[in-house]
């Protein structure tokens, strides 16, 4: 469990990127999250039950940019 104050979003939350960085690996492109997420640069994630996400980045979700 999370020592933190407040807890850090489980794993398996839509705000599981907000957890705290434990341990990150800049060189290798990746960072270990409290909850045990794996994040990496391309945005991907490796979450702990081995479930994999894909890179997703703002422009994948199709709005067209506001002028």
């Amino acid at each position: 469990m999370c020592p933190h104050q407040p807890h850090c979003p489980t794993s398996d939350g839509p705000d599981r990127d907000a957890a705290r960085t434990v341990a990150t690996h800049p060189e290798q492109g990746w960072s270990l999250l409290c909850n045990g997420v794996v994040v990496f640069e391309d945005t991907g994630e490796l979450l702990p039950d081995g479930e994999v996400v894909a890179p997703h980045r703002p422009t994948d979700l199709g709005l067209d940019a506001v002028a």
